[in-house]
Order: structure tokens, then C-alpha cells, then sequence
């Protein structure tokens, strides 16, 4: 489960991935929903602990499937966000984290698929 939030001014939030799998690229928040919790819970926690930020989860922008450990595969599921509260600050398992606009995406060097699947679910323009 991953958040796409975009400020006021067209930018996206992105935190740089401290650890496997593809650590050191940029991706969006997120993780893994614990058992019995729900999407929209997961990304606030997650959110929350990748970023310092408070969300309040949105629609449904899109769902990939991409490549895990041995042979797994994750089903990741996005949801829209809009912060409601916090301050900025890199924690958990997030290297950095920083605001990104969509001309400068290039510049990064994302996770597998991002500037595509971001592009197709039409987040980037």
C-alpha cells in the first residue's frame, strides 16, 4: 500500500527507501498492511512512520503488481492522501524524504516502474 500525496503547489511526496527491497530509490510512502488492519489504516500508520506526517487517506489512484523476494510478488495498492498535520522529518525504515516536482522526477533515481505507473494513472500531470 503506498500514499500519493501532492501538495498545494503540484508536488509530490517521496521518501528515499532505507532498506531492501530497492534500497536507496525513490518511491512512494508506504508498506506492508498488518494482519486484520485495513488499507486506509496502514497508510496512515505508514505514512506517519516513513514521513512525520499526519493523512487523511483518499480514493483508490491505481494498483501494480511488482517483482518480491524469492519469487513473491506484491499487490500494492495507492491511494490519494492530503496532510492534515505534522512536521516533515525522514524516520522508519525512509533514508530521506522531501518534496518532489513531477519536472524533476527524472533527476531521482526512482523505484522500478514509478515515473511509468504514475504517468499511465495520470498523477503526473
Amino acid at each position: 500500500m503506498g500514499a500519493v500525496i501532492i501538495d498545494g503547489t503540484g508536488r509530490l511526496l517521496l521518501v528515499k527507501r532505507g532498506h531492501e527491497p530497492e534500497a536507496g530509490r525513490w518511491s512512494l510512502p508506504g508498506g506492508r498492511v498488518k494482519p486484520g488492519e485495513s488499507d486506509w489504516h496502514a497508510l496512515v500508520r505508514e505514512v506517519h512512520e516513513e514521513t512525520g506526517l499526519r493523512v487523511e487517506p483518499g480514493r483508490l489512484v491505481g494498483a501494480v503488481e511488482r517483482p518480491g523476494p524469492g519469487g513473491t510478488v506484491f499487490d500494492i495498492h495507492d491511494y490519494a492522501a492530503s496532510v492534515s498535520g505534522g512536521l516533515l522529518a525522514a524516520g522508519d525504515d525512509a533514508a530521506d524524504v522531501r518534496w518532489v516536482h513531477p519536472r524533476d522526477l527524472d533527476r531521482l533515481s526512482l523505484t522500478s516502474g514509478l515515473a511509468r505507473t504514475l504517468a499511465e494513472w495520470g498523477v503526473l500531470s
